[in-house]
């Protein structure tokens, strides 16, 4: 299985022996070794993938990276977080994923009224099974622990992934800006409830339920 690791925070290195990842299409920096690079249709897993991804409109164009060596991988100096997964679930908008483990299973997931807060569509990205994936952000992403007894609100703006056994609910109310004067329009949240990881970032998207 590749080996992923970060150089500082906003370059992946992924030590490949013979395997493959799947990489945002575009986000190769450099790379010793012999590698062979190969656009993958739709960004899916397959046919199915490319169609279900051009009817929820979940654009994420991937490449699949094969061969020895160790290459590098960056994106507009995001920084770059590593996700472990072991046999869950990963949740991810499509604009904050960078690279994969080939066997990873890739889809997609109703997000409904949330996804429409955040300007990211109705539907948002799923990574599924054993092995690693890199996550991006605009600053440092923190992971915010939920359980049964203390649920998470989270801006819209804010937020790139979750994992975990957590149900999401979008309320509408008062946000974290809107309490300091600075928000206009009607505020919404994300509320995350049972037992799980939320990925936020410092920096917010700009959503289309007013400045969120």
């Amino acid at each position: 299985m590749a080996q992923f690791r970060l150089q500082g925070s906003k370059v992946l290195a992924v030590d490949l022996t013979g395997d493959a990842v799947k990489a945002k299409n575009g986000s190769m920096v450099a790379y010793d070794g012999r590698m062979t690079f190969k656009r993958m249709t739709g960004g899916g897993d397959g046919l199915r993938g490319m169609v279900t991804r051009r009817l929820t409109g979940e654009s994420m164009t991937v490449m699949e990276v094969k061969g020895q060596g160790t290459c590098f991988f960056a994106d507009r100096a995001s920084e770059i977080n590593l996700v472990s997964l072991h046999g869950d679930k990963l949740y991810v908008e499509a604009s904050n994923l960078l690279c994969t483990d080939a066997a990873l299973r890739t889809g997609t997931a109703f997000t409904g009224l949330r996804g429409g807060a955040s300007g990211n569509g109705l539907f948002t990205t799923t990574v599924e099974g054993t092995g690693q994936a890199a996550i991006m952000s605009h600053g440092e992403a923190v992971a915010l622990r939920v359980s049964p007894q203390y649920p998470l609100h989270v801006d819209p703006g804010a937020y790139i992934a979750h994992q975990g056994n957590l149900s999401q609910k979008f309320q509408s109310g008062v946000n974290f800006r809107t309490l300091m004067g600075e928000g206009s329009g009607e505020a919404f949240q994300i509320r995350f409830e049972g037992d799980g990881l939320v990925y936020v970032q410092p920096s917010e998207r700009n959503t289309i339920g007013g400045d969120v």
